[in-house]
């Protein structure tokens, strides 16, 4: 059926001087990217989209094409599900951090396994099509996650969607291969509903902590339990229990996939390097750095993997090796560690760059560089200053500003910019 053809959408393809076979194929690259697996795009799919036949992709294709164009859903001319093609095109929210209308468009694009109520018709036997499905909306929360940080909404529905997956398999038949793969997927599930709690500080991490850890075990899937450890680690970190935080990035580290895959290798020894710096272990700090450096240059960039492990690469371990420095209390070298990370930052990552930037920040005033710092600050977008690790590293920084020159214009100016912004 004909519907009003897409012009914003057929607009990008135009500006851009680029074929419906090129868009599909860097489409299908992206969901590769995202999955694991290569996507299955067509051209029929994007002469659909253009012509308005289709207004609203699912949640893989409309994330793998927002991905490729770096525009929102919503300024390509696409409508989440359920909604009347006469409506609008949503716009995208003021505040980045709860951009509801990407989140909504990921959640609610139809990926969705529905839960058959209680009394209700039985499923005979789940298949890789739920699996399938439920893998295509873990790759939108991801993209969401990783582009704007662990807000509530995002905890809330990762948490929703553990729920739904345990329901499923407790109200239905599957192989071994599909229940292990439905578990892993609860698993994925419940750890990105614990990270998006730990990145926002929210005290419910430790809840999501304990289900992750069993839901990982049934799963046996050695890159989950890697990364539950992983993560395990970073909050016992935050809960300032420093022994248990090693203990857990052992624990990760010992996986058998860091001795299949360089790049996990590489991932684990940094986190190493930072618990053993908290630890005042300078030494195991630095061998496990360059340890990490060396895995890294070995890893294959074009290796399929998680698309959750797609974060790490130079940028990432530079993030990583200027905390470990910071620790030691080696200023110049995490300053030129920031810088580095900075420069090797994947574009739209926002989140990741507001937290090295008021490192950076931290790691100036440290110096007693009190004007670079106070810029360094000031170059973090006010969304993002609201940020909860942001705003903790942020609030330490204007602790430590007006301890060093509390009479200083620069002083004065930046605490009063920094009340404005999370009053």
């Amino acid at each position: 059926m004909a519907g009003v053809r897409n012009e914003a959408f057929e607009a990008w393809l135009r500006s851009h001087q680029m074929s419906v076979g090129e868009l599909t194929s860097l489409v299908n690259t992206a969901i590769g990217e995202l999955t694991g697996r290569d996507g299955t795009v067509n051209d029929r799919h994007i002469f659909k989209l253009l012509s308005g036949e289709h207004r609203s992709p699912n949640a893989l294709l409309r994330t793998a094409l927002e991905k490729v164009t770096d525009r929102t859903s919503g300024e390509l001319g696409f409508v989440p599900r359920g909604t009347k093609k006469s409506s609008p095109p949503p716009g995208p929210e003021d505040d980045p951090l709860y951009r509801r209308a990407l989140l909504t468009a990921a959640t609610a694009a139809g990926v969705s396994v529905t839960v058959p109520a209680v009394g209700g018709p039985r499923r005979q036997r789940l298949t890789s099509n739920d699996v399938e499905a439920l893998k295509a909306e873990l790759a939108a929360w991801t993209s969401v996650e990783s582009m704007y940080g662990g807000t509530p909404e995002l905890e809330k529905r990762a948490a929703e969607i553990t729920d739904k997956v345990i329901t499923l398999q407790q109200g239905h038949t599957a192989s071994a291969r599909i229940r292990s793969e439905l578990y892993t997927v609860a698993a994925a599930f419940s750890n990105s509903a614990m990270w998006a709690a730990i990145d926002g500080r929210r005290t419910s991490a430790e809840y999501h902590l304990d289900r992750t850890i069993r839901l990982a075990g049934l799963s046996g899937d050695h890159a989950t339990e890697f990364r539950v450890w992983g993560h395990a680690s970073t909050l016992f970190r935050q809960l300032s229990r420093p022994t248990d935080a090693l203990a857990a990035a052992e624990r990760s580290h010992a996986s058998p996939i860091t001795r299949r895959d360089p790049l996990f290798a590489s991932l684990a020894m940094s986190r190493l390097a930072v618990n053993h710096a908290v630890l005042a272990d300078g030494r195991s700090a630095m061998r496990y750095l360059d340890l990490a450096q060396k895995a890294l240059d070995r890893a294959d960039p074009n290796k399929h993997r998680p698309a959750w492990v797609g974060f790490y690469d130079q940028a990432e371990l530079d993030h990583l090796a200027m905390l470990t420095r910071m620790q030691l209390r080696h200023w110049p070298d995490a300053e030129r560690h920031a810088h580095r990370s900075l420069a090797y930052l994947q574009p739209g990552l926002q989140r990741n760059g507001a937290l090295v930037r008021a490192n950076l920040a931290v790691t100036q005033l440290s110096q007693r560089d009190l004007e670079q710092a106070v810029d360094t600050a000031r170059g973090i977008t006010e969304g993002m200053m609201k940020h909860a690790r942001v705003r903790g590293l942020l609030n330490s920084f204007t602790e430590q500003v007006a301890a060093l020159a509390p009479r200083s214009p620069e002083a004065r100016d930046w605490q009063a910019q920094y009340r404005t912004v999370i009053a």
